[in-house]
């Protein structure tokens, strides 16, 4: 049995997807309580279908990692590509897709150790390079909080939303010896 303070991760597969999309429930439902609407929106990703469809296609992409705690997740990260939205690299990388936590676990250090994984994965690819892209409007503490994980801002840039307001991101990368 594990230590249930600390979480365990597993690979992720097809009968994942609904754990991410109740992570992504979670988090949403827990911005907008904070009036942070901008990164997610207000909607629950569960009621969308582009957002199931892409739940999906993490699940079963072999990018997903889960963190879990006594077998439940609490926390999900996604590698693989860039999204074509942000700046290509201009090396080999592993890109973070996704990286969300239980709220309820908040400050315990899930997304810290997720990304921790995600430089282990880098490295047994022979990559020196891990990247991430995330919510750059509001405060900025999304941008801070990757700084404070190693993470160095690099590329700002915006995705045109067609009849929503333009969401302002934020690329970072992290180095790796």
């Amino acid at each position: 049995m594990s230590d249930q303070r600390s979480p365990s991760l597993r690979p992720g597969g097809l009968t994942d997807a609904p754990a991410v999309l109740r992570l992504l429930d979670d988090a949403t439902a827990w911005l907008v309580a904070r009036g942070r609407t901008g990164q997610w929106g207000t909607e629950p990703a569960s009621t969308d279908p582009r957002r199931i469809t892409q739940a999906e296609a993490w699940a079963t992409g072999g990018g997903l990692w889960l963190a879990t705690l006594a077998e439940r997740p609490v926390g999900a990260l996604v590698v693989g590509t860039a999204t074509e939205y942000v700046p290509p690299a201009t090396e080999p990388e592993l890109y973070v897709n996704l990286l969300v936590t239980d709220r309820a676990h908040g400050g315990s250090g899930i997304g810290g150790r997720l990304l921790a994984h995600a430089a282990e994965l880098a490295r047994e690819r022979g990559l020196g390079l891990l990247r991430v892209d995330c919510y750059a409007g509001g405060d900025g503490a999304l941008v801070r909080w990757y700084e404070r994980q190693g993470f160095t801002a690099t590329d700002p840039f915006t995705v045109e939303r067609p009849g929503r307001d333009p969401w302002p991101g934020q690329v970072l990368v992290r180095r790796l010896p």
